[in-house]
């Protein structure tokens, strides 16, 4: 049989370039599960409606499943000179049960073929990158437990700010996640719809059911227009968002995790499981897997822009173009499964240097703000003139080399007298953090609350 099925029409031999532009097999094999589970499908649905024989699905399905087991023990090679895993596959079958698998493309195009390979290949992934994102969650949690005590200086523009707890800071992530988690969720419940039996564009006159597809498969339904569904990748766009956006998320602990790590700060310490060396400095410990996390970053961004380059000009409905929406996802996927896997064992193995953290919430004068609040509540003052006031205290305490909870009530007093002795204990760090005790700020307490609202959201997630 000839290896170009799709060839009627085609009278010459086609050009050896041509050829290999055209061959999607190295990459789309990856698809052989999905496409046999489709195609038991589809002829199953062929034989309830009466288009093929019970004898016929009987033979499809056994030799589709002897075809599964063969690609899974390496019997068969996916690395012949067929043009996709569609054809690969259909043609093996045909050599193996004979005319029976030349009906299994009855009222079927390799367009509603392929998007639905495509789409069970998206939704599968789906899940599995949202239990991984789960388990995450559930990592930076317990971390955050063990945190709530542990001070660290809160920043904006990358200098102290404010006088946090670590536990906090990771919750903060924890929530970037969680907010992923509810994206691949979203995208799971609107991409649940199956393409089969859309056919070229048009639908097909042969008698067939989508519905006995649809359930056989899974999905909620058959989608409701073939033109847009041959033609759809936004499932694959999605997907590709979805991981950009987590990415990016899991790219920014990435690098507080390579500042914290280095000896200008020292909070924590990866574990020599998650680290290299140099080649030639035998000193050296890198922080290679935040980095890997934070450029691979790059590359998933690379490939969301890449396909929503190649479908913003397309016409209805399929285009040849389309056959450069795989790659970029599979690369994707893989990267986003990876990632996830490596960074729950790296936050779940470092090591947290709490002491190193408290003493860095003398630098920078973290309670300043306190100062200014004291002022406004209890001299009546408009906060700008606290402000500045505060602004003075600060000089004084940089004059005496000391952070502004090290000053003398006296010494306060100096730059106005306005400021009562009631004023030394808020200046306290741990005391200025516990202040900060509005709903979902860092005080202690707000950040047990915090953790207990995940953890109730974590298990409605799972019941």
């Amino acid at each position: 049989m000839s290896k170009k099925i799709a060839s009627a029409r085609i009278s010459q031999k086609s050009s050896r370039l041509l050829q290999e532009l055209n061959n999607s097999l190295p990459f789309d094999k990856i698809l052989y599960r999905e496409d046999i589970e489709g195609s038991i499908a589809h002829s199953y649905m062929l034989s309830q409606q009466g288009i093929i024989s019970s004898d016929d699905y009987t033979k499809i399905e056994s030799g589709l499943l002897e075809i599964l087991g063969e690609i899974e023990s390496g019997e068969f090679l996916l690395d012949g000179d067929d043009e996709d895993i569609h054809m690969a596959i259909e043609g093996r079958l045909t050599d193996k049960i004979g005319d029976a698998g030349k009906r299994l493309h009855t009222a079927r195009s390799r367009n509603d073929q392929v998007a639905l390979d495509f789409r069970l290949f998206v939704q599968k992934n789906t899940k599995t990158i949202a239990e991984l994102i789960l388990q995450n969650i559930e990592t930076l949690m317990e971390r955050a437990k063990e945190s709530v005590g542990v001070m660290l200086p809160g920043m904006t523009h990358l200098q102290h700010a404010q006088p946090i707890n670590f536990g906090y800071h990771l919750m903060a992530y924890a929530s970037m996640l969680k907010r992923d988690y509810e994206r691949f969720v979203s995208s799971y419940d609107r991409n649940d719809y199956s393409p089969i039996g859309c056919a070229a564009l048009a639908g097909t006159p042969h008698p067939i059911s989508r519905v006995i597809t649809s359930d056989k498969l899974g999905f909620k339904s058959p989608t409701l227009n073939c033109l847009d569904t041959v033609s759809d990748r936004d499932f694959a766009l999605e997907m590709l968002f979805n991981i950009s956006t987590m990415m990016m998320h899991i790219s920014r602990l990435s690098e507080e995790l390579i500042l914290w790590s280095s000896s200008e700060f020292g909070w924590v310490t990866l574990s020599d499981r998650h680290a290299t060396g140099s080649s030639i400095m035998p000193q050296k410990k890198n922080p290679d897997i935040p980095e890997l996390l934070r450029g691979k970053t790059g590359r998933v961004n690379g490939n969301l822009i890449a396909l929503l380059t190649v479908m913003k000009g397309l016409p209805l409905a399929y285009n040849k173009d389309m056959q450069e929406d795989k790659e970029g996802v599979f690369d994707s996927v893989k990267t986003a499964t990876l990632s996830l896997q490596i960074l729950d064992e790296m936050i779940s193995d470092m090591t947290i240097n709490d002491e190193k953290m408290q003493r860095a919430c003398m630098i920078g004068h973290l309670s300043a703000t306190d100062l200014a609040d004291y002022l406004v509540r209890e001299a009546g003052m408009p906060f700008r003139d606290a402000y500045h006031i505060t602004g003075n205290v600060v000089n004084l305490a940089e004059q005496n080399s000391v952070d502004i909870s090290e000053l003398s009530l006296a010494e306060l007093q100096s730059i106005d007298e306005r400021i009562g002795d009631g004023v030394i204990e808020l200046l306290d760090n741990r005391a200025s953090m516990n202040a900060r005790d509005s709903e979902g700020g860092t005080a202690t307490k707000r950040t047990i609350e915090q953790i207990e609202k995940m953890q109730d959201w974590m298990n409605e997630v799972r019941s």
